[in-house]
Protein backbone atom coordinates (compact mmCIF):
# COMPACT_ATOMS: atom_id res chain seq x y z
CA UNK A 1 0.00 0.00 0.00
CA UNK A 2 2.63 2.47 0.89
CA UNK A 3 4.96 1.37 -1.95
CA UNK A 4 1.39 2.11 -4.19
CA UNK A 5 1.28 5.58 -2.88
CA UNK A 6 4.98 6.40 -3.15
CA UNK A 7 4.61 5.49 -6.67
CA UNK A 8 1.56 7.58 -7.17
CA UNK A 9 3.19 10.40 -5.58
CA UNK A 10 6.56 10.24 -7.83
CA UNK A 11 3.94 10.41 -10.83
CA UNK A 12 2.78 13.06 -9.02
CA UNK A 13 5.07 15.08 -8.67
CA UNK A 14 6.62 14.75 -12.21
CA UNK A 15 3.04 16.03 -13.27
CA UNK A 16 3.84 19.15 -11.22
CA UNK A 17 7.14 19.83 -12.49
CA UNK A 18 5.95 19.15 -16.20
CA UNK A 19 3.55 21.80 -15.20
CA UNK A 20 5.58 24.27 -14.07
CA UNK A 21 7.93 23.83 -16.85
CA UNK A 22 5.11 24.42 -19.06
CA UNK A 23 3.90 27.41 -17.34
CA UNK A 24 7.17 29.31 -17.36
CA UNK A 25 7.83 28.83 -20.94
CA UNK A 26 4.29 29.97 -22.03
CA UNK A 27 4.15 32.53 -19.10
CA UNK A 28 7.66 33.36 -18.38
CA UNK A 29 8.54 35.40 -15.25
CA UNK A 30 8.10 39.45 -15.89
CA UNK A 31 11.76 40.02 -16.11
CA UNK A 32 11.79 37.37 -18.68
CA UNK A 33 8.91 38.50 -20.96
CA UNK A 34 9.89 42.04 -20.78
CA UNK A 35 13.18 41.03 -22.52
CA UNK A 36 11.84 39.06 -25.06
CA UNK A 37 9.29 41.98 -25.28
CA UNK A 38 12.05 44.59 -26.20
CA UNK A 39 13.71 42.35 -28.23
CA UNK A 40 10.70 41.68 -30.70
CA UNK A 41 10.09 45.73 -30.69
CA UNK A 42 12.08 47.71 -33.34
CA UNK A 43 10.54 51.04 -33.59
CA UNK A 44 11.21 52.77 -30.76
CA UNK A 45 8.81 55.13 -28.44
CA UNK A 46 8.16 58.57 -29.88
CA UNK A 47 10.27 60.85 -28.10
CA UNK A 48 7.98 63.27 -28.96
CA UNK A 49 4.95 61.09 -27.15
CA UNK A 50 7.34 61.22 -24.05
CA UNK A 51 7.01 65.00 -23.00
CA UNK A 52 3.59 66.86 -21.89
CA UNK A 53 0.82 68.14 -23.69
CA UNK A 54 1.40 71.49 -25.02
CA UNK A 55 -0.54 73.93 -27.03
CA UNK A 56 -0.83 77.46 -28.09
CA UNK A 57 -3.06 80.30 -26.75
CA UNK A 58 -4.51 81.76 -29.66
CA UNK A 59 -7.02 83.99 -31.13
CA UNK A 60 -8.99 81.69 -33.56
CA UNK A 61 -10.16 84.81 -36.06
CA UNK A 62 -10.07 82.65 -39.37
CA UNK A 63 -13.02 80.64 -40.50
CA UNK A 64 -13.47 78.38 -37.81
CA UNK A 65 -12.21 76.50 -35.22
CA UNK A 66 -13.38 79.21 -33.10
CA UNK A 67 -11.87 79.16 -29.38
CA UNK A 68 -13.98 77.20 -27.18
CA UNK A 69 -16.03 78.82 -23.82
CA UNK A 70 -14.74 77.77 -20.26
CA UNK A 71 -17.89 76.13 -20.10
CA UNK A 72 -17.94 73.88 -23.05
CA UNK A 73 -14.01 73.03 -22.09
CA UNK A 74 -15.29 71.47 -18.65
CA UNK A 75 -17.85 69.87 -20.75
CA UNK A 76 -15.47 68.15 -22.20
CA UNK A 77 -13.48 67.28 -19.56
CA UNK A 78 -16.28 65.26 -17.98
CA UNK A 79 -16.14 61.69 -17.57
CA UNK A 80 -17.55 59.60 -20.14
CA UNK A 81 -20.21 57.09 -20.06
CA UNK A 82 -21.95 54.20 -22.31
CA UNK A 83 -22.83 55.68 -25.88
CA UNK A 84 -26.59 53.76 -25.15
CA UNK A 85 -26.87 54.42 -21.53
CA UNK A 86 -29.87 56.02 -20.47
CA UNK A 87 -28.49 59.28 -19.16
CA UNK A 88 -26.64 59.60 -22.63
CA UNK A 89 -30.12 58.97 -24.74
CA UNK A 90 -30.92 62.33 -22.49
CA UNK A 91 -28.25 63.94 -23.62
CA UNK A 92 -29.05 63.20 -26.82
CA UNK A 93 -32.68 64.45 -26.30
CA UNK A 94 -31.47 67.48 -25.15
CA UNK A 95 -29.11 68.43 -28.17
CA UNK A 96 -32.08 67.69 -30.06
CA UNK A 97 -34.17 69.72 -29.02
CA UNK A 98 -31.62 72.67 -28.87
CA UNK A 99 -31.12 71.74 -32.77
CA UNK A 100 -34.75 72.54 -33.11
CA UNK A 101 -34.50 75.68 -31.55
CA UNK A 102 -31.27 76.82 -33.18
CA UNK A 103 -32.88 75.87 -36.82
CA UNK A 104 -36.56 77.59 -35.86
CA UNK A 105 -38.19 73.67 -36.84
CA UNK A 106 -40.47 71.29 -35.15
CA UNK A 107 -39.20 68.39 -37.67
CA UNK A 108 -38.18 65.33 -36.37
CA UNK A 109 -35.90 64.16 -38.03
CA UNK A 110 -33.38 66.27 -36.49
CA UNK A 111 -30.50 65.11 -34.67
CA UNK A 112 -26.30 65.51 -35.07
CA UNK A 113 -23.57 63.65 -36.95
CA UNK A 114 -21.21 62.04 -35.80
CA UNK A 115 -18.41 63.95 -37.30
CA UNK A 116 -17.79 67.42 -39.05
CA UNK A 117 -20.11 69.28 -40.92
CA UNK A 118 -18.49 67.43 -44.28
CA UNK A 119 -20.85 64.23 -43.23
CA UNK A 120 -23.41 66.26 -42.66
CA UNK A 121 -23.35 67.65 -46.52
CA UNK A 122 -22.79 63.59 -47.57
CA UNK A 123 -25.73 62.43 -45.64
CA UNK A 124 -27.46 65.14 -47.11
CA UNK A 125 -26.74 64.03 -50.85
CA UNK A 126 -26.33 60.32 -50.04
CA UNK A 127 -29.95 59.67 -48.46
CA UNK A 128 -31.78 62.07 -50.67
CA UNK A 129 -30.31 62.15 -53.88
CA UNK A 130 -29.74 58.52 -56.36
CA UNK A 131 -28.21 57.16 -59.21
CA UNK A 132 -29.72 59.18 -62.59
CA UNK A 133 -31.21 61.73 -60.71
CA UNK A 134 -31.05 64.97 -61.52
CA UNK A 135 -29.31 67.62 -58.94
CA UNK A 136 -28.66 71.66 -59.32
CA UNK A 137 -26.02 73.03 -57.28
CA UNK A 138 -25.35 77.06 -56.70
CA UNK A 139 -21.62 77.23 -57.09
CA UNK A 140 -20.13 80.42 -55.84
CA UNK A 141 -17.09 79.08 -53.61
CA UNK A 142 -15.66 75.86 -52.99
CA UNK A 143 -18.47 74.41 -50.74
CA UNK A 144 -20.55 74.32 -54.11
CA UNK A 145 -17.84 72.64 -55.69
CA UNK A 146 -17.30 69.97 -53.10
CA UNK A 147 -21.87 69.24 -53.17
CA UNK A 148 -21.81 68.85 -57.14
CA UNK A 149 -18.42 66.70 -56.76
CA UNK A 150 -20.30 64.35 -54.25
CA UNK A 151 -23.38 64.22 -55.93
CA UNK A 152 -21.52 63.18 -59.15
CA UNK A 153 -19.80 60.27 -57.05
CA UNK A 154 -23.35 58.45 -56.06
CA UNK A 155 -24.01 58.82 -60.10
CA UNK A 156 -26.49 61.97 -60.03
CA UNK A 157 -26.83 64.04 -63.05
CA UNK A 158 -25.17 67.30 -61.47
CA UNK A 159 -26.09 70.48 -63.11
CA UNK A 160 -24.80 73.96 -62.06
CA UNK A 161 -25.30 77.23 -61.53
CA UNK A 162 -21.73 79.29 -61.04
CA UNK A 163 -21.16 82.79 -59.80
CA UNK A 164 -17.68 84.05 -59.23
CA UNK A 165 -16.28 84.32 -55.46
CA UNK A 166 -18.16 87.52 -53.78
CA UNK A 167 -21.59 86.86 -55.87
CA UNK A 168 -24.88 85.77 -54.84
CA UNK A 169 -27.61 84.37 -56.96
CA UNK A 170 -30.97 85.47 -57.54
CA UNK A 171 -34.54 83.90 -57.82
CA UNK A 172 -34.62 84.76 -61.32
CA UNK A 173 -31.46 83.22 -61.85
CA UNK A 174 -32.70 79.64 -59.66
CA UNK A 175 -35.75 79.76 -61.38
CA UNK A 176 -34.86 79.37 -65.09
CA UNK A 177 -32.40 76.58 -63.70
CA UNK A 178 -35.22 74.57 -62.02
CA UNK A 179 -37.13 75.27 -65.03
CA UNK A 180 -34.30 74.01 -67.11
CA UNK A 181 -32.98 70.92 -65.25
CA UNK A 182 -35.82 70.05 -63.52
CA UNK A 183 -33.76 68.73 -60.56
CA UNK A 184 -34.80 66.42 -57.31
CA UNK A 185 -32.69 68.56 -55.40
CA UNK A 186 -31.20 72.13 -55.29
CA UNK A 187 -28.13 72.71 -52.70
CA UNK A 188 -27.13 76.44 -51.36
CA UNK A 189 -24.32 77.43 -48.91
CA UNK A 190 -26.39 80.14 -47.10
CA UNK A 191 -23.29 81.48 -45.24
CA UNK A 192 -19.94 80.70 -48.00
CA UNK A 193 -17.25 81.47 -45.91
CA UNK A 194 -14.41 81.14 -48.95
CA UNK A 195 -15.89 84.28 -50.22
CA UNK A 196 -17.48 86.06 -47.14
CA UNK A 197 -21.19 86.31 -48.61
CA UNK A 198 -24.28 85.03 -47.10
CA UNK A 199 -27.23 84.16 -49.57
CA UNK A 200 -30.87 85.65 -49.03
CA UNK A 201 -33.34 83.02 -48.53
CA UNK A 202 -36.85 84.52 -48.68
CA UNK A 203 -38.42 82.98 -51.23
CA UNK A 204 -36.55 80.38 -52.34
CA UNK A 205 -38.18 77.45 -50.44
CA UNK A 206 -41.76 78.18 -52.25
CA UNK A 207 -39.90 78.46 -55.21
CA UNK A 208 -38.27 75.06 -54.79
CA UNK A 209 -41.62 73.23 -53.79
CA UNK A 210 -43.35 74.64 -56.86
CA UNK A 211 -41.15 72.80 -58.90
CA UNK A 212 -41.40 69.49 -57.16
CA UNK A 213 -37.70 70.22 -55.70
CA UNK A 214 -36.01 69.55 -52.34
CA UNK A 215 -34.23 72.71 -51.05
CA UNK A 216 -31.04 71.82 -49.29
CA UNK A 217 -28.74 74.59 -47.31
CA UNK A 218 -25.82 74.34 -46.11
CA UNK A 219 -25.26 76.77 -43.16
CA UNK A 220 -21.90 75.31 -41.58
CA UNK A 221 -20.81 79.40 -41.65
CA UNK A 222 -23.80 81.20 -40.60
CA UNK A 223 -25.98 79.18 -38.26
CA UNK A 224 -26.22 80.94 -35.14
CA UNK A 225 -24.97 83.98 -36.62
CA UNK A 226 -27.36 84.91 -38.98
CA UNK A 227 -31.27 84.70 -39.36
CA UNK A 228 -32.21 81.69 -40.60
CA UNK A 229 -35.85 80.12 -39.66
CA UNK A 230 -36.09 76.09 -41.38
CA UNK A 231 -39.57 75.82 -41.54
CA UNK A 232 -40.70 79.37 -42.53
CA UNK A 233 -38.43 79.73 -44.89
CA UNK A 234 -39.36 76.71 -46.32
CA UNK A 235 -35.91 74.35 -45.96
CA UNK A 236 -36.21 70.92 -46.53
CA UNK A 237 -32.54 69.99 -45.29
CA UNK A 238 -30.32 72.33 -43.40
CA UNK A 239 -27.00 71.39 -41.32
CA UNK A 240 -24.40 73.38 -40.09
CA UNK A 241 -20.79 72.41 -37.85
CA UNK A 242 -19.99 72.54 -34.16
CA UNK A 243 -16.80 73.80 -34.39
CA UNK A 244 -17.63 77.53 -35.49
CA UNK A 245 -20.63 79.73 -33.82
CA UNK A 246 -21.34 76.93 -31.60
CA UNK A 247 -17.86 76.97 -30.39
CA UNK A 248 -17.80 73.31 -29.87
CA UNK A 249 -14.71 71.65 -30.77
CA UNK A 250 -15.19 70.38 -34.66
CA UNK A 251 -16.71 66.73 -34.44
CA UNK A 252 -20.70 66.78 -34.32
CA UNK A 253 -23.13 68.49 -37.12
CA UNK A 254 -26.40 69.36 -36.26
CA UNK A 255 -28.74 68.37 -39.34
CA UNK A 256 -32.43 68.38 -39.81
CA UNK A 257 -35.45 67.11 -42.62
CA UNK A 258 -38.25 67.94 -43.07
CA UNK A 259 -41.76 65.82 -43.88
CA UNK A 260 -41.37 66.38 -47.47
CA UNK A 261 -37.47 65.31 -47.90
CA UNK A 262 -37.70 62.19 -45.31
CA UNK A 263 -41.09 61.30 -47.89
CA UNK A 264 -38.51 61.43 -50.59
CA UNK A 265 -35.55 59.97 -48.40
CA UNK A 266 -37.53 56.48 -46.90
CA UNK A 267 -39.11 55.65 -50.50
CA UNK A 268 -36.22 55.93 -52.40
CA UNK A 269 -35.58 52.42 -54.90
CA UNK A 270 -32.39 51.83 -53.63
CA UNK A 271 -29.99 51.69 -49.96
CA UNK A 272 -27.79 54.51 -49.76
CA UNK A 273 -24.87 53.66 -50.72
CA UNK A 274 -23.07 55.02 -47.36
CA UNK A 275 -24.08 52.66 -44.43
CA UNK A 276 -22.31 54.98 -41.81
CA UNK A 277 -24.91 58.03 -43.04
CA UNK A 278 -27.70 55.73 -43.49
CA UNK A 279 -30.65 57.82 -41.67
CA UNK A 280 -32.69 54.95 -41.52
CA UNK A 281 -29.83 53.62 -39.35
CA UNK A 282 -29.47 57.16 -37.39
CA UNK A 283 -33.25 57.74 -37.11
CA UNK A 284 -33.53 54.91 -34.78
CA UNK A 285 -30.24 55.76 -33.22
CA UNK A 286 -31.38 59.24 -32.10
CA UNK A 287 -34.96 58.22 -31.39
CA UNK A 288 -36.30 60.13 -34.31
CA UNK A 289 -38.23 56.76 -35.62
CA UNK A 290 -41.17 56.53 -32.98
CA UNK A 291 -39.84 52.87 -32.14
CA UNK A 292 -39.75 52.24 -28.50
CA UNK A 293 -36.16 51.11 -28.41
CA UNK A 294 -33.01 52.72 -29.99
CA UNK A 295 -30.60 50.14 -31.49
CA UNK A 296 -27.16 50.45 -31.44
CA UNK A 297 -25.44 51.70 -34.50
CA UNK A 298 -22.04 53.14 -34.37
CA UNK A 299 -20.13 54.53 -30.92
CA UNK A 300 -20.94 58.49 -31.08
CA UNK A 301 -18.62 60.53 -29.90
CA UNK A 302 -20.00 61.22 -25.90
CA UNK A 303 -17.54 63.98 -25.20
CA UNK A 304 -18.38 66.26 -28.38
CA UNK A 305 -21.86 65.27 -27.38
CA UNK A 306 -21.33 67.09 -24.01
CA UNK A 307 -19.87 69.79 -25.98
CA UNK A 308 -22.41 70.11 -28.47
CA UNK A 309 -25.36 70.25 -25.80
CA UNK A 310 -23.44 72.94 -23.76
CA UNK A 311 -23.13 74.79 -26.96
CA UNK A 312 -26.99 74.60 -27.82
CA UNK A 313 -27.51 75.50 -23.82
CA UNK A 314 -25.50 78.92 -24.28
CA UNK A 315 -27.20 79.84 -27.69
CA UNK A 316 -30.75 79.00 -26.00
CA UNK A 317 -29.18 81.29 -22.87
CA UNK A 318 -28.96 84.41 -24.74
CA UNK A 319 -31.23 83.79 -27.32
CA UNK A 320 -31.31 83.78 -31.11
CA UNK A 321 -32.07 87.45 -31.65
CA UNK A 322 -29.30 88.98 -29.53
CA UNK A 323 -27.16 86.26 -31.34
CA UNK A 324 -27.75 87.81 -34.17
CA UNK A 325 -27.58 91.36 -33.66
CA UNK A 326 -24.49 90.80 -31.64
CA UNK A 327 -22.21 89.32 -34.48
CA UNK A 328 -23.92 92.07 -36.83
CA UNK A 329 -22.72 94.74 -34.26
CA UNK A 330 -19.13 93.10 -34.25
CA UNK A 331 -18.79 92.69 -38.18
CA UNK A 332 -19.91 96.62 -38.89
CA UNK A 333 -17.50 97.75 -36.33
CA UNK A 334 -14.75 95.52 -38.16
CA UNK A 335 -15.70 96.62 -41.18
CA UNK A 336 -15.56 100.20 -40.63
CA UNK A 337 -12.32 99.48 -38.70
CA UNK A 338 -10.55 98.00 -41.67
CA UNK A 339 -12.11 100.64 -44.36
CA UNK A 340 -10.53 103.47 -42.49
CA UNK A 341 -6.74 101.51 -42.60
CA UNK A 342 -7.40 101.75 -46.66
CA UNK A 343 -8.82 98.09 -46.79
CA UNK A 344 -11.47 97.01 -49.45
CA UNK A 345 -13.68 94.68 -48.47
CA UNK A 346 -14.21 91.66 -51.01
CA UNK A 347 -17.67 91.64 -50.85
CA UNK A 348 -19.20 95.09 -52.61
CA UNK A 349 -23.13 95.01 -51.32
CA UNK A 350 -23.39 94.95 -47.81
CA UNK A 351 -26.87 93.08 -47.63
CA UNK A 352 -24.88 90.06 -48.00
CA UNK A 353 -21.81 90.29 -45.99
CA UNK A 354 -21.40 87.12 -44.20
CA UNK A 355 -21.57 88.77 -40.74
CA UNK A 356 -19.43 85.62 -39.30
CA UNK A 357 -16.64 85.83 -41.82
CA UNK A 358 -15.63 88.81 -43.69
CA UNK A 359 -13.29 88.56 -46.52
CA UNK A 360 -10.61 91.41 -47.51
CA UNK A 361 -9.15 91.80 -50.73
CA UNK A 362 -5.50 91.23 -49.96
CA UNK A 363 -3.93 94.96 -50.28
CA UNK A 364 -2.06 95.21 -53.62
CA UNK A 365 1.83 94.58 -53.26
CA UNK A 366 1.76 92.22 -50.32
CA UNK A 367 2.02 88.54 -50.22
CA UNK A 368 -1.27 87.18 -48.38
CA UNK A 369 1.11 84.37 -46.84
CA UNK A 370 3.26 87.08 -45.38
CA UNK A 371 0.40 89.29 -43.46
CA UNK A 372 -0.96 85.90 -41.69
CA UNK A 373 2.29 84.57 -40.77
CA UNK A 374 2.93 88.05 -38.89
CA UNK A 375 -0.20 88.44 -37.39
CA UNK A 376 0.11 84.52 -35.97
CA UNK A 377 3.87 85.18 -34.93
CA UNK A 378 3.59 88.53 -33.17
CA UNK A 379 -0.25 88.65 -32.23
CA UNK A 380 -0.84 85.16 -31.59
CA UNK A 381 -3.80 86.50 -33.84
CA UNK A 382 -5.27 83.57 -36.94
CA UNK A 383 -6.18 85.18 -40.05
CA UNK A 384 -6.50 82.93 -42.91
CA UNK A 385 -6.19 83.26 -46.92
CA UNK A 386 -8.55 82.25 -49.78
CA UNK A 387 -10.07 78.92 -50.03
CA UNK A 388 -10.54 77.23 -53.50
CA UNK A 389 -11.64 80.16 -55.97
CA UNK A 390 -11.11 82.85 -53.59
CA UNK A 391 -7.02 81.51 -53.00
CA UNK A 392 -4.99 83.92 -53.11
CA UNK A 393 -7.97 86.80 -53.60
CA UNK A 394 -9.08 87.58 -49.80
CA UNK A 395 -8.14 87.39 -46.29
CA UNK A 396 -10.56 85.96 -44.32
CA UNK A 397 -11.70 87.39 -40.82
CA UNK A 398 -13.93 84.90 -38.62
CA UNK A 399 -15.38 86.07 -34.98
CA UNK A 400 -17.90 83.58 -34.39
CA UNK A 401 -19.83 82.86 -31.13
CA UNK A 402 -17.68 83.48 -28.23
CA UNK A 403 -15.20 85.40 -29.96
CA UNK A 404 -17.74 87.85 -31.64
CA UNK A 405 -17.11 90.92 -29.79
CA UNK A 406 -15.55 94.31 -30.35
CA UNK A 407 -12.26 93.89 -28.34
CA UNK A 408 -11.61 90.80 -30.31
CA UNK A 409 -12.30 93.05 -33.83
CA UNK A 410 -9.82 95.70 -32.21
CA UNK A 411 -6.71 92.63 -31.74
CA UNK A 412 -7.53 91.95 -35.37
CA UNK A 413 -7.33 95.24 -36.37
CA UNK A 414 -4.07 96.08 -34.74
CA UNK A 415 -2.81 92.92 -35.70
CA UNK A 416 -3.13 93.76 -39.41
CA UNK A 417 -2.01 97.65 -39.35
CA UNK A 418 0.96 96.36 -37.92
CA UNK A 419 0.95 93.75 -41.20
CA UNK A 420 1.06 96.74 -43.43
CA UNK A 421 3.95 98.19 -41.63
CA UNK A 422 6.30 95.75 -41.02
CA UNK A 423 5.89 92.95 -44.09
CA UNK A 424 7.54 93.55 -47.77
CA UNK A 425 5.27 95.69 -50.08
CA UNK A 426 6.60 95.00 -53.87
CA UNK A 427 6.56 97.28 -56.44
CA UNK A 428 3.15 97.03 -58.34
Amino acid sequence: MLTALSHRGVILARGVNAHSCLSRVLHPPSACRSRRAMGSVSIPPPASLLRPLETPQRLLSGPGPSNVPPRVLAAAARQIIGHMHGEMLEIMDDIKKGIQYAFQTQNNMTLAMSGPGHVAMECAIFNTVESGESVLVAVNGIWGERAAEIAERIGARVNTIVKPPGGYFTKEEIEQALVEHKPVIFFLTHGESSSGVVHPLDGIGDLCHSHNCLFLLDAVASLGGSPILMDKQGIDILYTGSQKVLNSPPGTAPISFSERACKKMFHRKTKPLSYFLDMGWLANYWGCDGKPTRTYHHTGPISGFFTLRESLAILAEMGLENSWNRHKEVAEHLHKGLESMGFKLFVQEKHVRLPTVTTITVPPGYDWREITVYAMKHHNVEISGGLGPSSGMVLRVGLMGYNSNKANADKVLEALREALKHCHKSKV
